[in-house]
């Protein structure tokens, strides 16, 4: 693996393969010094054009914990906002002796783009790319899932399984969302069904073409398909703004047919749980209700993620001359 840039580069043994290294960072990380020196002299630079919380800070932890160097690059206050181009930054942090660079950027492609253009030769990770893709986001997801619903309920050893015959259902804004193209392609992949329900006019154009059910009708899935996980997505209200608005005629409105409540969390199956990439729109698309939910497992989504960006890093930049860390267990 030279790069991760999109979900849909993953195939099956990739996906798990990366999800067993994260299992083997987790465990890793139950211990009092959670320090490994698998990176010790490396270079990882966190280049963001976007605004970020859990994604930048996931990713610095990530490469703290393997003992890589870090250097956190934010468009504001830099000599981007005075003109300058992606070409240049790149070029700079390759004279810099960047050997992985973790890139968020509102244009679709950015992160493709800087992987082959010849601007940098070290490893591109895509950290979210406009509406377009965030690949370590679905496979925290898919992490997650395969935690709680594989292996006798997340009781046994999942190591080397995927997560066929699960049903997922991705509910809310999945026109502006790159999470939902993400997590279609990685659980599609790993062999999942998945249902993606939204109001029509925030359903993308082509989504026939995705593997994956649509409804407009949350009650009705719910009902029917029992899914095993719901996937609340975050209504990105500031895409819509830009679009000039008109997505759904109220907050009230969009809470009523696609938020998920009290009552709802009662119509799933016992085992079910409820995943949101964050930040939540509380009173949106998930109430206080369902967001405190022993079924939400939102809060160990963030945990998850800095095990598997610690695996990516890991695989990118070691995986091919060292062996994975393990733990040991006194007898």
């Amino acid at each position: 693996m030279r790069h991760l840039l999109s979900a849909a580069d993953l195939d099956v043994r990739d996906a798990v393969r990366i999800l067993d290294t994260a299992g083997q960072m987790a465990a890793t990380q139950a211990r009092e010094i959670k320090k490994l020196p698998t990176l010790r002299g490396r270079t990882v630079v966190n280049l963001f054009f976007e605004d970020s919380t859990r994604t930048r800070i996931s990713f610095e932890t990530a490469a703290k914990r393997l003992s890589a160097d870090v250097i956190n690059f934010s468009a504001k206050g830099s000599s981007v906002s005075k003109g300058e181009s992606l070409k240049d930054t790149a070029l700079t942090l390759q004279a810099m002796g960047a050997d992985a660079v973790v890139i968020r950027h509102q244009a679709s492609g950015a992160p493709h783009t800087l992987a082959h253009a010849g601007w940098t030769s070290g490893a591109v990770v895509n950290a979210g790319d406009g509406t377009h893709q965030h690949p370590t986001q679905a496979l925290l997801d898919a992490y997650t899932l395969r935690r709680h619903l594989v292996g006798d309920g997340g009781r046994g050893d999942v190591t080397g399984q995927d997560l066929a015959g699960l049903r997922v259902a991705i509910v809310g804004d999945v026109l502006h969302s790159r999470v939902a193209r993400s997590n279609v392609q990685l659980l599609h992949t790993l062999g999942a069904h998945v249902t993606l329900v939204a109001p029509p006019t925030l359903v993308p154009v082509g989504v026939e073409a995705w593997p994956a059910r649509v409804s407009y009708h949350l009650d009705e899935v719910l009902a029917d398909d029992k899914p095993d996980a719901v996937m609340m997505l975050r209504v990105q209200r500031e895409r819509m703004s830009s679009a000039g608005g008109g997505f759904f005629p109220s907050p009230l409105e969009y809470t009523r047919g696609y938020g998920l409540d009290a009552r709802r969390i009662a119509a799933l199956p016992e085992h079910a749980v409820v995943l949101h990439p964050g930040p939540m729109n509380r009173g949106l698309e998930i109430s206080a209700d369902a967001a405190d939910s022993p079924r939400a497992v939102i809060v160990e989504q963030v945990a998850n993620g800095v095990a598997v960006r610690m695996a990516v890093l890991y695989l990118l930049l070691a995986g091919e001359s060292s062996p994975a860390p393990t733990t040991k267990v006194d007898a």
